[in-house]
């Protein structure tokens, strides 16, 4: 009869439908986790994500040395009194963004390319070029020391303050025309240079009329030197580091306050910590021999 008819199911009906979920399940699992138990993904991935990202973004062709070579020359008028002229390939130029932003405005029916620099030094535009096309600029660093390539044109020892200023004006230098690799690199130089206290006044006296006050990569520096040597260094030179003083009483002022600071910091540091015993004093220099 109809009604004590039962409906039949294929047989395999059930199992398609596992297969069915299993095989989704498995499609799920790969989208979630699509590098699957190991670090890189099947070949089929990465082909298909290379080919999305190609349509989406395409990649920029990279531009060899040769090509850059090939770029519009400019021509760079360095200093006032006695210019010198200078020619650099603009595809290293626009590496920088001041010089990117000068060489967009130029009219692209070859007629000559020309930037004035009046106020800047000629080494140091010269090293700031060198690194442009190099990566770097002479002296190099030494790998894994604190000292420099020898340069037999300069002393050993830095007493007139040239080898801190050729360093601290590219470092201006590459702040001003935004290469920050270029500012790290020549603030790492000048802590491998060896100078004396009237070559540090010379270095103290170009930062603090070059750079910002709150500038903390080689101005705060300075300001904790002296501070924490002031007391030798003063006497060695006192009336350049009087002069210093007076033409930047900034510079005083934050050799005072990092001097106040410190005390401040032993003092809170002592009662934090009470020495056991009686304190030590500071010894007592004597001009008497054997005194």
């Amino acid at each position: 009869m109809p009604s004590d008819e039962v409906e039949k199911v294929p047989e395999d009906a059930s199992t398609q439908d596992v297969e069915m979920d299993q095989g989704e399940q498995s499609t799920q699992a790969e989208t979630e986790n699509p590098t699957g138990s190991g670090d890189r993904a099947p070949p089929a991935t990465i082909e298909a994500a290379d080919d999305v990202d190609a349509e989406a973004d395409p990649v920029e062709e990279r531009k060899t040395f040769a090509s850059s070579l090939m770029s519009p020359v400019v021509t760079l008028m360095v200093g006032k009194e006695e210019p010198t002229l200078l020619q650099a390939h603009q595809a290293f130029l626009v590496r920088s963004p001041y010089f990117e932003d000068i060489c967009s405005k130029f009219a692209e029916d070859g007629s000559p390319r020309h930037i004035e620099l009046p106020d800047e030094d000629f080494d140091a535009v010269g090293c700031f070029l060198e690194f442009l096309y190099t990566g770097e600029y002479f002296p190099r660093k030494i790998a894994g020391q604190r000292t420099l390539e020898h340069d037999p044109s300069i002393p050993p020892i830095d007493d007139s303050g040239i080898q801190l200023l050729k360093h601290a004006k590219i470092y201006t230098l590459a702040q001003k025309w935004g290469v920050a690799a270029l500012q790290t690199l020549a603030a790492n130089k000048i802590h491998c240079i060896n100078s004396t206290v009237k070559g540090e006044i010379e270095y103290a006296r170009y930062v603090y009329a070059n750079t910002a006050p709150d500038d903390t990569t080689i101005r705060a520096p300075v300001a904790n030197f002296w501070a924490t040597r002031s007391h030798t260094l003063r006497s060695e030179a006192e009336d350049e580091f009087k002069a210093l003083c007076l033409e930047f009483p900034q510079f005083g002022f934050d050799i005072l306050t990092r001097v106040l600071d410190d005390k401040l910091k032993r003092e809170r540091n002592e009662k934090m910590h009470p020495s056991s015993g009686s304190v030590r004093k500071r010894p007592r220099h004597s001009s008497a021999t054997g005194a």
